[in-house]
Order: structure tokens, then sequence, then C-alpha cells
């Protein structure tokens, strides 16, 4: 009688007929079953390199980026902005706003080193929660200097197609404009004692940002005034107001193919009190109507570049420029001197305070050459200033595009 194998002879038998089998088989040309292998985890994604830090300069003291700007060139207008409107741009053909440009202009606006103290920025004076306007009466300069003039808001510039900028028009252009505050001896300071422009570009060029941000623009790092002026110009003329509450409701009734484009009609949204001030404003003084939109061009606001001055004062010989009335932010001063600090104010002179002079606008004449009186029942003034309110845009006073871009 053969002996029981043992356990681990069953095994040694056990692998020995597998080995036989799968000698057969393979003789037999069928292949042996194999075992599928197990799966590898799949590999894990690099991680992305971060972006090189091409401008240090920038990164330090700008919480921006040149490579990837905000959208200054290319706003999203409502429908009443129609190609009528685009035409009254004062944008010139050789400094249209890009970008980059707008982008440094708004350094360049923000920036208090452009001042002789280090205290005064154009920021300073035409603030953004006032639609870049203020509420001081007259501003404050270099060393606590005042000026003599009120800072007017800057919404729509770019719609005023006299382009003539400063109260008495005295700059040709935005570009003109731009850096006379700076040589200003109360404003920012770089008159001729203080070395003037060429003491603020050789201060310019020893920050680190600014060769890098001339060079993103420019196409190399020279600061000069003429750029300058350009990059401001470009960050003022981006500035455009369009989300008030006439706004909105203007656009649901606009139609391009009235002789008025719909703005004889009422608007949704706005109050009966609110649309009897808007059918005042828009209507002409022949009809039921004062004669505001004359002078002041919806749905831009911006004054007409042929209006004269507003009789403020008898004799009257300068001719004044106003801003945009998208630039009324709560509490800011109006008149080239701050005079009047509310609207009721404003529309009391329009009703009973105009004077004759020389420089006064025809509009604000009957055919004899006197003053027009209004004399506006309180009903209708009350109702001119609950309109004038709905052009208020406080979505302007909060973008971003026009914050200040350095880190705190």
């Amino acid at each position: 009688m053969s002996p029981i194998p043992t356990v681990p002879s069953l095994r040694r038998l056990l692998a020995l007929a597998l080995s036989t089998a799968a000698a057969t088989a393979f003789a037999a040309g069928t292949p042996a079953p194999v075992k599928p292998p197990v799966p590898k985890p799949p590999a894990s994604a690099p991680a992305p390199a971060p972006l090189p830090v091409i401008n240090p300069g920038i990164a330090r003291y700008l919480a921006i980026d040149i490579r990837s700007p905000a959208n200054y060139a290319r706003p999203v207008l409502p429908v009443h902005y129609d190609a009528q409107v685009m035409k009254w741009q004062n944008t010139p053909h050789d400094n249209p706003v890009t970008d980059t440009g707008a982008t440094l202009g708004r350094v360049l606006f923000w920036d208090k080193r452009l001042s002789v103290d280090n205290a005064v920025s154009c920021a300073s004076c035409h603030q953004q929660g006032s639609s870049f306007g203020t509420t001081a009466q007259f501003s404050k300069g270099i060393h606590g200097q005042v000026g003599t003039a009120h800072a007017p808001g800057l919404a729509n510039l770019v719609f005023y197609h006299g382009s003539a900028m400063f109260w008495d028009k005295r700059a040709p252009s935005a570009e003109a404009q731009a850096t006379q505050p700076i040589v200003n001896p109360i404003e920012m300071g770089y008159d001729q004692a203080n070395g003037g422009l060429p003491a603020l570009l050789a201060k310019m060029q020893s920050l680190p940002y600014y060769p890098e941000l001339f060079t993103a623009v420019y196409g190399d790092p020279a600061i000069t005034e003429e750029r300058i002026q350009r990059a401001l110009a470009q960050f003022e003329r981006s500035m455009i107001a369009t989300q008030s509450r006439w706004d909105q409701g203007y656009a649901k009734v606009y139609n391009p193919a009235l002789a008025d484009k719909g703005l004889g009609l009422d608007v949704p949204g706005l109050t009966k009190q609110e649309n009897a001030g808007r059918a005042l404003f828009m209507g002409g003084p022949n009809g039921a109507g004062l004669g505001c939109a004359g002078c002041h061009q919806p749905p831009t606001f911006a004054l007409a570049p042929n209006a004269l001055s507003n009789g403020l004062d008898a004799g009257e010989t300068r001719i004044f420029k106003a801003p945009s009335l998208k630039s009324l932010a709560p509490g800011q001063p109006m008149m080239h001197d701050g005079r009047f600090r509310t609207l009721e104010q404003v529309v009391a002179h329009y009703s009973l305070g105009v004077q004759n002079g020389p420089a006064l606008d025809n509009r604000l004449k009957n055919r004899g050459g006197d003053v027009r009186v209004p004399n506006l029942s309180p009903a209708d003034a009350a109702a001119l200033v609950a309109f004038l309110k709905t052009l208020n845009d406080p979505a302007f006073q909060a973008d971003g595009r026009f914050g200040n871009p350095f880190r705190k």
C-alpha cells in the first residue's frame, strides 16, 4: 500500500500538474490563461509653473497685472449710446483709448509721488466717490494750500465734443490739460521753482514701476511729458457713466425712429414727479419745457460745444465750461467756484437768478435780448431737482477699474 501524501507533497503534485497542463496547451497552440495586470494609479498632472515675475516693480507697488489689464477700450454701452452719440467723442485719432495706456493713466492719476511733497495726486481733488469731483468747495494742494476753483466731475468727459478743458477752456484738449495741475505751484507743485517737469521726470525714472509700465505701453522705458499726457487723457476718457436710473429706464423707450429718439416719453422706473422734471428738462422753452437739454445734451448730458456762460454774475465776459450732469454726485458743490451746495440752489438760479452780460448764452435770453425768467413754481422746481437726481450713477462711483491701483 502506497503511503498517503503529506500536505507539502500534495502542493508539489498540484504545481506539477498545472505546469504539465500549461505545457500541453502551449504545444496545442492554445495560450495558457494569463492573470490580468493590476492597473497602475493614474499619474497626477504636474502643477503649472507660476508665471514669471517680469515686472517686479509693478508687482511690489501695484495691485495690477499690466500683462492682463482691465477693459477700458471696449466699454459695454447701453443701446441709446448709438452711432450719433459716439461721434461726439473728443478722442483724437492719434491717441485712442487702449487697455494698457489707460492702466498707466490710472496709476499716474492716483500717484501722490507726482507731487512735490508726495501728498497730492489727481485723485486727491477728483475723488471717485464724487464721480471724480469733490465735496470740498476748493481742494487742497501741496503743503495744505487751498485753490481758487472747484474741481469738477470727470464723468463722460469724452463726450464733450468741444474738446477744450478747464472751467475757462484754457487747455485745447484733455492731453494739454493733463500736466497743468502737476506744474501748478498750489496743486502739485512742480513749477520752475521746484525744478519743473524735468525734476518730476527724473523722480519717476527712479521709481521702479514707471520704467516697467512705460515699456509695457510704449515699448521702451522713456518717460516724457507727452507720454504722461496721453496716458492720463486715455484714463479720463474711459470714465463713462451709463448706469443711472434714467439710463436704465430710457433704454426701454429709446426709439431711433422718432425725431427725439424717445426723449419726450415717460421713462419706466421713474416716479411721476421725476418724469415731470424730465419733461421740463427735455422740453423746449417755446413749449412746456425749460430747454435745459439744449446745453446739457442727453444721453451723455455733456455740455454742448457752442454753450456760453450761464449768468452767475452780472456783466460776465468769461465763457465757462460745465461738466456732464452725470457727475452730480450727492454733496458735490457746483459751478466753477462751488458757490451752490444743493441742486435746489442751482434750479433757483435758473428760475430767478440769471444775470445778463456779454458772455450769457442766447438760450437764457428772450427774443429781446433780456434774461429769460422762468419763475418756476415750487412743484416744478422740486420736480426738476428730482429728475436731476436720477442722473447719479453709484455704479460708476464704485467701479474697480477706476479705483486706487496701489497696494495698501
